[in-house]
């Protein structure tokens, strides 16, 4: 079942660590993906796109297939640190409603991708160029960061990185990563009481031969 742009909304906010641990440590984007506008949040579903090595011909094609809310996903067979996407393209992408891009390859111009609001995350930043000649292919799954990303799962991206929850379990994890906001919020609160999380979580034992050894 999709999800409303309000649901969607609220899994943005809730980030990805919350949904990750609420969606049984499924599904994280292990890659070192750098955040080209710092503070952006997003959560929609993905529109993948396989590129051939070291070219960009799909990004363009990408354009005319991208629907409004939607989170492009750009892969190559083997990553590399060749940008796959500029300000042109991604101007063009936030002209047709992409609300953001997971790049596993490059991307450059760096300054002007953070200065036009569209919420960018990438493997690399390097000026080198891809070819545009290859085609490739829209729609298919992607492997990316250890995990496969369809075409409609959906992604949540933010400071900490990529999580993507299957489309088929999207209400599911949005539920549970409710929950565990809520359950969280009233830790908080504990925690700023004054309460330590090794008597709330009953780890006092566990570490008492370290404090002691800490002569504490």
């Amino acid at each position: 079942m999709s999800l409303s742009p309000d649901e969607l909304r609220t899994l943005a906010r809730l980030g990805v660590a919350t949904v990750y641990e609420a969606s049984g440590r499924e599904g994280l984007v292990d890659l070192p993906l750098l955040q080209l506008v710092p503070g952006s949040r997003v959560a929609g579903p993905a529109l993948t796109v396989l590129c051939a090595q070291n070219d960009n011909l799909m990004v363009h094609a990408a354009m005319a297939a991208v629907r409004p809310g939607e989170v492009l996903v750009f892969a190559m067979p083997e990553p590399a640190p060749v940008a796959l996407v500029g300000e042109l393209l991604a101007t063009q992408a936030k002209a047709q409603g992409a609300i953001g891009m997971l790049v596993d390859g490059a991307v450059r111009d760096a300054e002007e991708l953070s200065q036009m609001g569209l919420p960018v995350w990438a493997r690399y930043v390097r000026a080198r160029g891809a070819e545009r000649k290859a085609l490739g292919r829209i729609g298919v799954p992607l492997p990316v960061g250890g995990v496969l990303i369809r075409t409609g799962d959906i992604l949540v991206l933010d400071a900490d990185g990529a999580v993507v929850v299957a489309q088929e379990r999207a209400r599911e994890v949005l539920e549970a990563a409710q929950a565990r906001a809520r359950r969280e919020e009233a830790l908080r609160l504990r925690f700023q009481s004054g309460e330590l999380s090794v008597d709330i979580y009953g780890l006092r034992g566990q570490v008492a031969e370290a404090l002691a050894r800490g002569g504490r």
